[in-house]
């Protein structure tokens, strides 16, 4: 029991740098007092005191500002980072290691009860600021949800999820999407920053340079016509509204689209 509780206090001063002291993160840390709060809770639901065990988060909820059903289940060195507002479910299962910032939602959809209707994370996942993870599906070991998405399907092992509703980044040679160099690919980041682009700006990207591409192949053809129509004398075959330049501004629409 002590070791768990300094590996809870540890893991704190690991992740905050605004962390100073193993006193300070025991008396202003609500995250770490939620956590130790939901233990004699969930206890206390799974040994058949339900109404004790609800009883316990409610405090818990009141004293801290966020709401873990006694139900749920919490692995080991978990964090929960600021947290006002956290949200968690009934069925859902948080692995050792994750990392959940406030706002945060891990919900479900589905309205019958027995059934898994809360998100499974695994290990070392990172949920940011105001993120909603709803539904009964898996969040590999080691994935990323950015601030604000929505997430409705399950997220690959080291892959990111951005934007509303969801979507996916994947990791690159099995290393998690972060701001990470390679050889620090194990280090954490806060809030789950990813330096890849949104899929759809990167799909946007790729339909720009495709039509600038298709552009500048126009202009060729049409300026290889016209010097043929000027060899053979013969100017009438390129029309006045042939496209001989390029007028195609990939570079402000890219700029446009952004990161």
């Amino acid at each position: 029991m002590l070791a768990r509780l300094r590996s809870d206090i540890q893991c704190i001063l690991d992740r905050d740098p605004a962390a100073r002291s193993t006193w300070e993160v025991i008396t202003c840390y609500p995250g770490l007092h939620a956590i130790w709060l939901h233990r004699p809770a969930h206890w206390c639901w799974g040994h058949g005191f339900k109404w004790l065990g609800r009883f316990i988060s409610h405090i818990a909820r009141w004293l801290t500002g966020i709401e873990i059903h006694p139900g749920a289940k919490i692995g080991e060195r978990v964090f929960f980072d600021h947290a006002m507002g956290v949200v968690v479910g009934e069925t859902a299962e948080i692995g050792d290691g994750c990392t959940i910032y406030q706002g945060v939602t891990l919900g479900g959809t589905s309205l019958y009860k027995g059934a898994k209707r809360h998100p499974t994370l695994g290990k070392d996942v990172v949920v940011s600021a105001g993120a909603k993870v709803l539904g009964g599906f898996e969040v590999g070991d080691g994935a990323k949800i950015g601030s604000n998405a929505v997430v409705i399907k399950p997220v690959p092992a080291g892959a990111t999820a951005v934007g509303i509703p969801a979507r996916i980044i994947p990791s690159k040679a099995g290393q998690s999407a972060d701001v990470t160099e390679p050889q620090q690919a194990r280090k954490f980041t806060a809030y789950g920053i990813t330096q890849e682009d949104d899929p759809l700006s990167q799909a946007m990207r790729g339909l720009i340079d495709n039509a600038s591409s298709q552009e500048h192949q126009i202009m060729l053809l049409w300026q290889a016509i016209e010097k043929l129509s000027t060899v053979q004398s013969t100017k009438d075959c390129v029309p006045c509204d042939a496209a001989t330049t390029e007028q195609f501004e990939a570079g402000k629409l890219n700029e446009l689209v952004g990161k």
